[in-house]
């Protein structure tokens, strides 16, 4: 059984729309794409609709508002990366409910009752409020039948999850080991032994040189080239162009004007006492709001404690009743009305929505200002090519398509009909990511194909980004090929002189390590000493850090050493150990506690990764772009 405690924090989290599974991400590219339909996932056989998958994204994007506050930005849930992963979340709570009804777990109705009645969000004077309770259903735009069906299966999941998250345990002895091994300091030198310093004496002979070649001809090969010239119908070009009169600018701002400056906008906190249906209910609701304002008014202060404690909006009650910035015709009309008559710092009267009655505080007001046709000039004239541009491109785009097409053997007659300037590009290939319009898959496509290298064809006129076509013609044309070894001597002679050198460094590191291993002196002139944790690193790869560490430290000084990312080979010498105190009971707790989740969310990771082999899952790979 649920410990109780547990079972309300956990349902009232559900609720809030807030994650209770730590999710551990597969990757939602590992699925292989879905076919069409009206989903954007399938797993276990069921369906995650795109209508799902949007409100998932609303409920993130409204948890990251709250978190966040001014610094949240959409353009976050436009990133790919995001959106996998609040799919990825849908994906797993759908393999996690076919695997809770596979072992055979459940909740009672009676478990499931109990649960929901001791929810303080439904509860009024510490009983359960049936009417609070089809509130919150109807402002969530949900049935009891449903809330109930969708809570049944998360308590169900659940219980798949609280094996793992309550019983990992880490003693302390353990976590005091590692807390100290992270700690422990090592006085260190180094020697770095590089290639540069044998690349004088290589001298790389024909023979292995045209080893080297042969070896790696493939590498060697130049793809296929070409140079084409290209003629490019913007609208942005266009705009640029476009001449706009006083008239029509003056035109454009007064039919405008709303948009320029910046609009006003108060940000305000509220009570809310939510207003049932029945007058007499309603009346109650009133006296209970009328209470609260004089409250209020004795006590300004308090706003903020008042309005956690009693306020119904369960958006806005844990913060103290903040709603933010809001412009108009964003809030309820009469509420909005209130708002922008209101004073900062002015607390209101009684305010009466279709939600209730509410009791206002204006914190702050802000913007308002309309700017006048000389201050936005430049953005009305701006925004005048644009129209301008658009109506013009609109008309030439199809004659552009046409005529690239009928007259697909030459540029000329749309450049000379529609004023434009044919371009010539240098060798370029199907990888290319230059010049731009030259860097778009589907125009490369048609470069290289055979009517363009074979027939000297133009291109059919293609959308390279928004509002830009371009139609290229191939003037020259290269196969891919491999050049000679002798075109390559120089290139190679240098790669293999590398690889001899770094091989020589490599070997006279081990030469030299195992001489000091061995008690031998050497004239070796190492770097100045500096202390060196696991937690402190100072700039040592993690290759190194571990070499240093691992070096056998019962007689001092100590050496270890291990080839470098340059190709050559890093000494080290270990002066001195520096063993770290023994940690605090408190810092023992806390790092076991912090152990424990890790190790819990391991082996969770484990766990999931065996439910994904066991199910099948498809992502339509669209749905993840905005």
């Amino acid at each position: 059984m649920f410990d109780f405690v547990n079972k309300k924090r956990r349902i009232v989290q559900i609720i809030l729309g807030l994650a209770t599974l730590p999710f551990v991400f597969w990757g939602v590219e590992s699925y292989r794409n879905a076919d069409a339909g009206d989903h954007v996932a399938l797993a276990a056989g069921e369906k995650i609709s795109r209508q799902e998958f949007e409100q998932a994204l609303r409920n993130q994007q409204e948890n990251m508002r709250a978190t966040l506050g001014e610094n949240f930005s959409p353009a976050l849930l436009e990133k790919p990366e995001v959106r996998a992963a609040i799919l990825e979340g849908l994906i797993q709570q759908r393999l996690l409910r076919q695997e809770a009804s596979r072992v055979g777990l459940g909740v009672a109705d009676a478990q499931l009752i109990e649960m929901i009645q001791n929810i303080d969000l439904f509860q009024e004077d510490g009983n359960f409020s049936k009417q609070r309770y089809e509130e919150w259903l109807r402002n969530q735009g949900m049935n009891a039948r449903a809330f109930e069906a969708r809570l049944r299966q998360d308590l169900m999941r659940q219980q798949l999850v609280d094996p793992f998250s309550k019983n990992a345990f880490i003693s302390h002895s353990v976590a005091e080991r590692i807390l100290r091994l992270g700690d422990e300091k090592r006085e260190v030198r180094v020697v770095q032994i590089q290639p540069e310093q044998f690349l004088a004496n290589v001298k790389p002979g024909n023979d292995a040189i045209r080893a080297y070649y042969e070896a790696h001809k493939a590498e060697f090969q130049v793809p296929e080239q070409a140079r084409v010239e290209y003629v490019v119908l913007s609208m942005d070009a266009l705009a640029e162009k476009a001449q706009v009169t006083a008239d029509e600018a003056l035109a454009y701002y007064e039919e405008h004007k709303h948009e320029f400056g910046q609009p006003e906008e108060r940000r305000a906190s509220h009570i809310l006492i939510s207003a049932p249906a029945s007058a007499s209910d309603r009346a109650t609701a009133r006296a209970k709001a009328e209470e609260l304002l004089a409250e209020v008014r004795k006590s300004p202060q308090r706003f903020t404690e008042l309005a956690k404690q009693h306020s119904q909006d369960p958006g806005s009650a844990p913060t103290g009743g903040d709603l933010g910035f809001f412009a108009r015709n964003m809030m309820t009309k009469s509420f909005e009305d209130a708002v922008f008559r209101m004073k900062p710092g002015e607390i209101s009267d009684i305010v009466e929505t279709e939600h209730g009655f509410h009791i206002i505080l204006l914190a702050e007001a802000r913007g308002g200002k309309q700017a006048s046709l000389e201050e936005v000039k430049k953005q009305v004239e701006q925004e005048v090519r644009k129209q301008k541009a658009a109506k013009t491109f609109g008309e030439m785009a199809d004659s552009f398509s046409n005529m690239v097409y009928e007259q697909s053997d030459s540029l000329k007659p749309v450049a000379e009909s529609l004023g434009l300037t044919i371009q010539e590009s240098g060798w370029i290939r199907m990888n290319s990511d230059e010049p731009p319009y030259l860097n778009n898959a589907r125009l490369l496509q048609a470069i290289f194909s055979e009517d363009a290298i074979k027939d000297k064809r133009n291109t059919e006129a293609i959308e390279v980004s928004s509002n830009t076509l371009v139609s290229a013609r191939v003037v020259d044309y290269k196969p891919a090929a491999t050049p000679s070894v002798d075109e390559l001597r120089d290139k190679i002679a240098a790669l293999v002189a590398r690889e001899e050198a770094s091989r020589a460094a490599i070997n006279e590191g081990k030469e030299q390590l195992a001489q000091l291993q061995q008690g031998k002196t050497a004239p070796i002139k190492w770097t100045p000493g500096q202390q060196v944790s696991r937690r402190e690193r100072q700039g040592f790869d993690n290759e190194t850090v571990q070499a240093i560490f691992r070096a056998e430290t019962n007689h001092l000084p100590a050496y270890s050493g291990l080839p470098n990312a340059q190709g050559g080979f890093t000494l080290i010498r270990v002066d001195r150990v520096i063993e770290s105190r023994p940690p605090s009971a408190e810092e023992r707790k806390t790092f076991a506690g912090q152990l424990s989740q890790l190790f819990a969310q391991e082996e969770f990771s484990s766990y999931l990764d065996g439910i994904k082999k066991r199910y099948d899952v498809s992502v339509r790979s669209e749905s993840l772009e905005k």
